[in-house]
């Protein structure tokens, strides 16, 4: 009796844990996917293996998610999917138009003024022309700030005017964009008062969903739209690991 106990237990923390009732019930299930820059081979987590992706983009295809634009979140669907790359590399506008249209997907990039100006590191840089040439069919353009710094350890003045320069930017190089952020880092104060600074700055400037990591499915329509998770999808996983994602979420019990 004891054993029978301690499995329905554990059955039930594993669907709570893992949010696996929105698997069942996908009507109120949101799944984020969190990317950074695409490459022919790759050891490096942050850069997904291009092979590996056009797997990846299969299968969502063969198993009918619908992707989605943040502009259409409120559409229905049963299998509603957003697919989404950070910063702004040059490689995303290289790989990235062939794979979405071959598989019939949409993609938002998440762009960070400041690396398209200047250059990031040693990585290549989409340009504002190339930028501005993505097609609106199957691209959308969102905020990912100015300088690219960790909300955690900034005042929420500066965090303001960043963000203020991030869209003005964007509107000078005559980029249209989705009143969508995506927090440097995945990082965001999440202690009050500076939380609830953070979450007014965020409404006073018409911003509508802001994302952070959490590693989790979302369920939506949600009564925190600043704080919506996505999946991490790294470099060079298995597609079977993909596919456990897509289901679970985090994997830190696997």
């Amino acid at each position: 009796m004891i054993v029978y106990l301690f499995l329905f237990s554990l059955i039930i923390f594993i669907i709570i844990y893992f949010q696996l009732y929105l698997f069942i019930f996908p009507k109120n299930r949101l799944t984020i996917l969190m990317y950074h820059q695409i490459e022919k081979e790759t050891d490096d987590d942050l850069t997904v293996d291009l092979e590996n992706l056009e797997k990846q983009f299969k299968y969502l295809k063969e198993k009918n998610y619908t992707s989605k634009f943040f502009t259409e979140i409120n559409l229905p669907a049963k299998k509603s999917i957003i697919l989404t790359f950070d910063d702004g590399y040059k490689n995303n506008f290289d790989y990235l138009p062939f794979l979405l249209e071959k598989y019939d997907l949409k993609a938002t990039i998440f762009i960070s003024t400041k690396f398209i100006q200047e250059g990031y590191q040693n990585h290549e840089m989409m340009t504002f022309e190339n930028i501005r040439n993505l097609n609106k069919k199957y691209f959308e353009i969102a905020l990912h700030t100015h300088v690219h710094e960790n909300f955690r350890n900034i005042p929420a003045d500066l965090i303001e005017k960043d963000l203020k320069k991030n869209m003005q930017i964007l509107n000078d190089q005559d980029i249209k964009y989705s009143p969508v952020l995506a927090y440097p880092y995945g990082k965001y104060p999440k202690e009050n008062p500076e939380k609830i600074k953070l979450f007014s700055i965020l409404k006073n400037l018409g911003i509508d969903y802001a994302l952070r990591i959490g590693n989790k499915v979302n369920y939506f329509p949600t009564n925190n739209p600043y704080e919506l998770c996505r999946i991490d999808i790294k470099g060079k996983e298995s597609l079977i690991k993909f596919k456990l994602k897509l289901i679970f979420g985090r994997l830190k019990l696997f």
